[in-house]
């Protein structure tokens, strides 16, 4: 498992950190960090011109509060500034938590890819948002 090493987690963090193309946000409560996002630039084809959303994380102990909602529609905001015109993500097959949280925000499914890894290889569902502006505006 030399892949999840703190170094090298730690030098690729710093280099999306520095990545001006990268949207990167923090959520925190009380001075703790609840939550993250990183929006940017599609990783692969199947997102056409859709940004793409490559982590949305609430910690457990901040669920249920509004931040994940609130994380994807600042991200949304930021890349409609940057010119997208849509939003992508893909989804783990079997994660349900997210699966129903993507759809109550709005996504709908419109495919599904395997990501082959570079730690593990996973089936996805592709989820999409086609009006950044009216997913931006749910963050209330």
């Amino acid at each position: 498992m030399g892949a999840l090493d703190v170094a090298r987690r730690q030098a690729r963090w710093e280099a999306i950190l520095a990545d001006p193309a990268q949207i990167a946000l923090v959520a925190e409560i009380g001075g703790v960090l609840a939550g993250f996002g990183l929006a940017g630039p599609p990783g692969d084809p199947a997102y056409g011109d859709r940004g793409e959303v490559k982590y949305l994380y609430v910690g457990r102990d901040f669920a249920r509060r509004g931040l994940g909602r609130r994380l994807l529609a600042a991200m949304a905001a930021a890349l409609v500034e940057r010119g997208y015109p849509a939003l992508g993500l893909g989804v783990v097959v079997g994660n349900d938590p997210a699966i129903a949280f993507y759809e109550a925000q709005g996504g709908r499914r419109i495919g599904a890819y395997t990501d082959p890894g570079p730690l593990w290889r996973s089936d996805n569902l592709l989820y999409a948002w086609d009006d950044l502006k009216a997913l931006a505006a749910r963050g209330g």
